[in-house]
């Protein structure tokens, strides 16, 4: 039952993700589940709003503690389409997030088990449980067809620049 519960809510964290993609911002969704029910959803703003911590996680983080009137979140459950940074698992931590549960790994800056892994450090006051790797194939997808069309697009407009001199 979990499973089937776990592709319900990355599929949220999805959509989230191709609003951040269609925004030209890089494709990273959230949802942050209470009681069975999606308390707080955010994407990727980092471009949008020019603020380095404008991250899917913090935001959807931020937009549950105003929802709940606490900055604890305790039995609460995020859903993320790429594992956490150092920054987000930061936030997890210290929000007290009881479960986190990511689709594509980040070799290079997963901080829940794939470069290193925050989130169950037990050096820490708080641990999330963490479960990886649900929807990974599409949350990847979504990551490396945005990175190549970006990559294109500035193949492009140099090509263009080159013309014009």
């Amino acid at each position: 039952m979990e499973i089937a519960q776990d592709v319900f809510y990355m599929q949220a964290a999805i959509a989230e993700a191709k609003k951040a993609g269609d925004a030209g911002e890089v494709p990273i969704g959230a949802v942050i589940v209470l009681d069975g029910k999606i308390i707080a959803r955010a994407h990727n703003l980092r471009e949008t709003e020019q603020s380095s911590i404008a991250h899917a996680e913090v935001l959807a983080i931020h937009d549950a503690c105003k929802q709940l009137g606490t900055w604890r979140l305790e039995g609460a459950e995020l859903f993320v389409t790429l594992e956490p940074c150092p920054m987000c698992a930061g936030a997890i931590m210290l929000s007290r997030i009881k479960r986190v549960v990511y689709g594509a790994a980040d070799p290079k800056g997963g901080c829940a088990g794939t470069f290193m892994n925050l989130l169950q450090d037990d050096r820490f006051n708080h641990q999330s449980e963490v479960v990886a790797g649900v929807l990974d194939v599409e949350c990847g997808s979504l990551l490396s067809q945005f990175f190549r069309e970006l990559r294109e697009r500035k193949k492009q407009e140099k090509h263009q620049r080159n013309l014009g001199e």
